[in-house]
């Protein structure tokens, strides 16, 4: 007789089951920064990154990845002109971290924080010619 009276409950199990709350699906792993569209939130102001565009606040930055400093026409400062700095990954990563403290006597006093924002801007660098 026990037996019989547990049968509607263990027929409804099933569907209180599904009215519980599901663990909540696991997140996606953040994005990475997208560098085209950090360059043009964070540098665009000063700087062009298209071969054959004048230099505006800033010199332009096409093809800057393995060029030497201050080697393309633009007003740079005696620092960065003496620097004999070649733009490497690494020393764009350096610069963007502290300009003034790589270079110091620098016009470029802006900097990128955030290594994975740098990282980003660097690698769309490395593709903009």
């Amino acid at each position: 007789m026990k037996t019989a009276a547990l049968l509607p409950a263990l027929a409804a199990a099933p569907l209180l089951a599904l009215a519980l709350p599901s663990p909540a699906p696991a997140q996606p792993a953040a994005a990475a920064p997208n560098g085209e569209q950090l360059f043009k939130q964070r540098c665009q102001a000063c700087h062009q990154v298209a071969a054959g565009r004048p230099a505006s606040a800033g010199p332009n930055l096409a093809g800057v990845v393995g060029r030497k400093a201050a080697s393309t026409t633009f007003n740079y400062s005696p620092a960065l002109k003496g620097s004999k700095l070649v733009w490497t990954g690494a020393n764009l990563d350096r610069y963007l971290t502290a300009p003034t403290r790589m270079v110091p006597g620098t016009r470029m006093v802006i900097n990128v924080a955030n290594p994975a924002q740098r990282a980003a801007i660097i690698q769309y660098l490395s593709h903009a010619r």
